[in-house]
């Protein structure tokens, strides 16, 4: 069978279309193209998708340079036109935006984004004579009472979609068959020869049965595929479920991406996708990754003097807050998604192997309904020559011939399995429903027939296994290790601490990018887990989070990505001086200090006994499967005019030990896998201490297995780490790059078929490059979740995930 299946050999990730070519040049025999090959690309419309992307591309792309062109132009030659005004007789605003209080047309505002026109932003007063046009302060944000207007005057953040079809559209689908067409005219030729024949309504019966079971035979048809295609409907519903922050009745919140208006403020952080059009308000070191606009590979800075940002593309570095200017159709993004939608998905190996069996089944088939045709005919010819009836042909004969006929038609209609290739669609889709009750959205159908085969998983271990529900456990400051039990150890936290409480609290709140949100006697916290535990802890020493922030201005953020495993501040103080916070990877902050805090809250010398002693702290702590975080700062002379935040010559002062529980049925999982034959392995960058506690918690850390750091693999030869891998079951302090390299030996050296488990941009690069990605989405970015890739988005456990894969 293998080889008369050849031609239907196609990569299950990322087919060439010379293959997708050539399995649908082998299927000749085929009784409904348009049912059968519903699920199956359409490499016409998406060729035509593809021309439509790279003009769109092409054209941001010489948007960009003309940018480039027109910053120095103004550069050069600023004062002269100094006086010019925006030429407002193109766009005539509507009398209800004018009374609204708007002073900008939607197209207007599209262009200046689209064209990354800095000239027309400087005419219309920069980034706040927007903000006045929008009629949006930056303090409150859009209020919700003019929301519906705001819609009304600029559109909604949503993009033009294909209709969806109609049950009658099934039915019609479903009565292309060849088959049932060539039935039909039996069963009415029946109709017609049978009633002058046997009369009526004898002669009827044959023909309105073949009638009736065709109907039958279409309504099922119908039926089955208009409730499978709602089924898809939903899960399509359920992948566009994206979140960004914004800041709207002077509150930040969470809204859905469709939910945004032009005068949005939304906060961006690394991993989000930009939801829309829009202008730099301000940031830190923002960068964007626009490859997926312009096909530009290098990212792009975004500041005051090149303020635009452009919906779909991606937060690589950095955060910022925009306003939003376009939405919906007006985006370029917008005009990109209506083209993705053509073409359709790849098919699955397993759908193309079935249409190559049903292709050979149907050459069977129709051999075989031929010859029966053949056989019958030829002995209802010979009886009529043996009884000399040859040339004597009645009503009667031609009914006979033609049952003949239609029992042939009938071997076809069952011999041809034209529903297999939809079988597996089905299957697979009933199986995304199931992970869908489980909140594990799968992205792509192929997803699922590529998880039963998986024979390694590496899974990242915070947010994965665990909860990603964290809260300080443990704190060594002053030189004592303290317990917090919440509530109940406050007063003796207070005490112990008094002597630094104040830094403390400083290093908490303003070294942070979450906010504390109070609203109706309720306090809320937005950011992720590791800021929110610190911020907690904050608040349940007594801190006041606004206050706090109210001291100082703050110059300059460096935030966390998984490069430097820290994050910095540079704030300065009204009264003069400037002091620089530091938190992150413990060992890396404590490499920066040389300085810390005693039990007499005074900052002495860091001495290498000292040194000794707080990494014992450490180790200590992550022995409990605590993650650990150091926090620091170190005061700046005011002499220094530059504001670059230093990366040595600071005060250490604590060290903090946050639980991070593992989730509940991760532990029998594991074990599930590894009886099935699954490696599991964890890539983490977290203190290998930490990662080996969870890890034999979780049952992935055997006796015999091998527990390393990210930057010991780095070092290693090729060679080294082929005869490494197999015993690797930890991995710790790993970069995104570790990831990626132990992925790609795994699937080349040792043609595993490997699955990544991940929940954020550090995750990205490995997720890309194995055969199966499974993104988690709570704690997860949309970098995550936008790669390319079979991919799975799991919204609350991998356990699920892990079943599946047996």
């Amino acid at each position: 069978m293998e080889s008369y299946l050849k031609d239907f050999e196609v990569e299950s990730k990322n087919p060439t279309e010379e293959a997708i070519r050539r399995w649908r040049k082998a299927v000749a025999l085929v009784k409904n193209p348009r049912r059968r090959f519903r699920f199956v690309a359409d490499l016409a419309k998406r060729s035509e998708a593809e021309k439509k992307k790279r003009h769109i591309q092409e054209k941001i792309r010489v948007a960009l340079y003309v940018q480039k062109a027109a910053l120095q132009f103004i550069d050069a030659g600023a004062g002269d036109r100094s006086n010019e005004k925006p030429r407002q007789d193109e766009y005539k605003l509507s009398e209800d935006a004018r009374t609204a209080g708007f002073s900008i047309h939607p197209d207007e505002l599209a262009s200046i984004t689209r064209g990354h026109d800095i000239k027309a932003l400087k005419m219309h007063g920069g980034i706040h004579g927007i903000l006045r046009k929008v009629s949006v302060s930056l303090d409150e944000g859009v209020k919700d009472s003019n929301i519906p207007i705001r819609q009304n005057v600029y559109g909604l953040n949503r993009y033009t979609e294909k209709p969806p079809r109609t049950f009658f559209v099934f039915v019609w689908e479903a009565l292309q068959d060849l088959t049932l067409i060539i039935l039909m005219v039996c069963g009415v030729v029946s109709i017609g020869v049978g009633i002058p024949t046997d009369g009526w309504p004898k002669g009827m019966y044959d023909g309105v049965g073949i009638l009736i079971s065709i109907v039958l035979v279409v309504m099922v048809t119908a039926i089955s595929d208009y409730r499978q295609s709602l089924q898809f409907k939903d899960l399509d519903r359920e992948k566009k479920k994206i979140f960004v922050q914004v800041t709207r009745d002077k509150k930040r919140q969470k809204v859905s991406i469709y939910d945004l208006v032009v005068g949005d403020i939304v906060h961006l952080s690394i991993g989000d996708q930009v939801p829309a059009d829009g202008i730099f308000i301000s940031g830190y070191s923002l960068l964007i990754d626009e490859s997926s606009l312009s096909g530009e590979s290098e990212p792009v800075n975004v500041y005051e003097e090149k303020p635009f940002l452009l919906s779909g593309t991606k937060v690589q570095d950095g955060s910022g807050i925009m306003l939003v200017t376009t939405v919906g159709m007006r985006t370029e993004w917008g005009k990109l998604m209506e083209t993705l939608s053509e073409g359709g998905e790849d098919e699955t190996p397993l759908q193309v192997k079935l249409n190559g069996v049903a292709t050979i089944i149907g050459k069977i088939g129709l051999s075989f309904a031929v010859l029966t045709f053949l056989v019958l005919a030829v002995r209802f010819l010979v009886e009529k020559i043996l009884k000399n009836e040859i040339t004597d042909w009645s009503s009667t004969d031609a009914v006979i011939l033609l049952n003949y006929f239609a029992i042939a038609v009938t071997i076809i209609v069952v011999a041809v399995p034209e529903g297999l290739p939809l079988a597996v669609t089905l299957s697979l889709a009933f199986a995304m429903k199931k992970l869908m009750n489980d909140r594990a959205l799968v992205r792509h159908l192929s997803a699922c027939e590529t998880m039963g085969s998986a024979s390694c998983i590496c899974t990242d271990k915070t947010g994965t296994l665990t909860t990603n529900h964290m809260v300080v456990n443990k704190i060594w400051i002053c030189e004592k290790p303290l317990d917090v039990k919440g509530n109940e150890s406050k007063e003796i936290l207070s005490s112990e601490i008094s002597g630094a409480s104040s830094i403390l609290l400083q290093v908490i709140f303003q070294n942070t990018s979450s906010e504390v949100i109070k609203e109706d006697g309720k306090t809320s916290i937005l950011g992720t887990p590791t800021e929110s535990a610190l911020l907690e802890f904050g608040l349940l020493l007594g801190g006041d989070f606004d206050a706090v922030r109210r001291e100082v201005n703050i110059l300059k953020v460096e935030p966390f990505n998984s490069v430097r495993k820290k994050m910095s501040v540079l704030v300065a103080h009204p009264h003069g001086g400037k002091r620089a916070f530091c938190k992150g990877a413990s060992e890396i902050v404590l490499g920066m200090c040389n300085k810390f805090i005693d039990f007499n809250g005074e900052s002495v010398i860091l001495s290498l006994e000292q040194v000794k002693n707080i990494t014992d702290v450490i180790n200590s702590f992550a022995s409990e499967a605590l993650r650990t975080l150091c926090l620091a700062f170190k005061n700046i002379d005011d002499s220094s005019i530059e504001n670059d935040i230093p990366d040595d010559g600071y005060t250490l002062i604590a060290v903090v030990g946050i639980k991070d529980p593992v989730r509940p049925g991760v532990k029998d999982a594991v074990q599930t896998c590894l009886a099935a034959g699954i490696t599991v392995r964890m890539v983490t960058g977290d203190n290998i201490n930490t990662a080996k506690a969870i890890a034999k918690e979780c049952g992935i850390l055997t006796e015999d297995g091998l527990a390393i750091e990210g930057q010991e693999f780095r070092n290693m030869s090729l060679e080294q780490k082929k005869a490494v891998i197999p015993k690797i079951q930890v991995m710790a302090r790993s970069l995104p790059l570790d990831k990626h390299t132990l992925v790609k030996t795994l699937r080349d050296e040792f043609g595993e078929v490997v699955a990544v488990t991940g929940d954020g941009t550090n995750d990205a690069p490995a997720l890309h490059e194995a055969d199966i990605g499974l993104a988690m989405g709570i704690a997860g970015t949309e970098v995550t979740l936008m790669t390319k890739h079979h991919l799975t988005q799991i919204t609350h456990s991998i356990t699920p995930i892990f079943r599946l894969m047996i």
